[in-house]
């Protein structure tokens, strides 16, 4: 990512119901959410909503996908990676130990919440 993509996208994050639309689309992941429903969450209404969804998706931010009569849209994660990794690029000038706990929070942010375990494990004390 360069300056040139960076900023539509820090661009259209920069205005409040915007913001709140991708932070509830990233909430939503990965099942995404209807405009309607995005409309009736943020408490906007439906031709508004359309125009800050059209912003957010030509900065490349949202991605949407058609499904019978709704647009479901997304969080675009490759584009916020993009974004994040570009915005921290430089950080810290060449100190990675300084730039440790802002890599350990954005870590534990995705971490599962309870653990899984594989119906195909072959971990089975009875094998």
């Amino acid at each position: 990512m360069d300056n040139l993509e960076a900023i539509p996208a820090l661009a259209a994050l920069a205005q409040s119901t915007r913001l709140e639309v991708f932070r509830l689309l990233m909430k939503h992941e990965p099942e995404g959410l209807p405009a309607g429903e995005i409309a009736k969450l943020i408490l906007v209404p439906h031709n508004t909503m359309s125009t800050h969804l059209g912003i957010l998706s030509r900065s490349g931010l949202i991605d949407s996908e058609r499904h019978s009569r709704s647009i479901i849209y997304r969080a675009n994660l490759d584009s916020l990676r993009d974004l994040t990794l570009f915005l921290i690029k430089d950080c810290c000038g060449g100190n990675p130990e300084l730039c440790a706990p802002l890599i350990a929070d954005l870590t534990s942010c995705c971490l599962p919440t309870t653990p899984t375990i594989s119906a195909t494990s072959d971990t089975n004390p009875r094998n």
